[in-house]
């Protein structure tokens, strides 16, 4: 499971011009899930998600979490995250979990990371055309890989 996690002073996800979710401080989470992943991973990745210390303490360094801050998180799916681009110029997306496979592990990392942060997190809609706005504040954007674990 990949995650791109950005810092955001707001953020917000629209389905067909409708506001599906919007934050405030917080995060921004794009999620790519791909068949390999496992509940374990989603739990991993929630849990670092939730207790990373990227936001500023009264000194100004980064040392409080989104879950100290008591900042939210918006989560949207991205099954981009992982493309090959080995070959060619057109990146393949083989990789990434089927919608049978994907969507329980979307909806549990969601619920995790909702237990996490008190259900302050919003989403956009699994597979549907969505259209992320954000203010990247920092700007602060961390990439995680379950596999890596870095």
């Amino acid at each position: 499971m990949r995650l791109v996690i950005q810092r955001v002073s707001k953020a917000a996800v629209h389905i067909g011009g409708v506001c599906a979710g919007a934050v405030g401080p917080g995060l921004l989470i794009l999620a790519g899930i791909e068949e390999e992943d496992t509940e374990e991973d989603v739990s991993w990745l929630a849990n670092k998600a939730a207790t990373m210390r990227i936001f500023s303490d009264a000194d100004g360094k980064m040392n409080l979490s989104v879950r100290e801050v008591g900042g939210s998180a918006l989560v949207v799916s991205q099954f981009t995250l992982h493309a090959s681009t080995r070959k060619g110029n057109r990146p393949s997306f083989i990789r990434a979990a089927r919608p049978e496979r994907a969507i329980p592990l979307y909806e549990l990392f969601k619920n995790e990371l909702a237990s996490l942060l008190e259900g302050r997190v919003e989403s956009g809609e699994f597979g549907a055309d969505m259209q992320v706005s954000l203010i990247n504040d920092g700007p602060v954007t961390i990439f995680m890989d379950s596999r890596k674990r870095e």
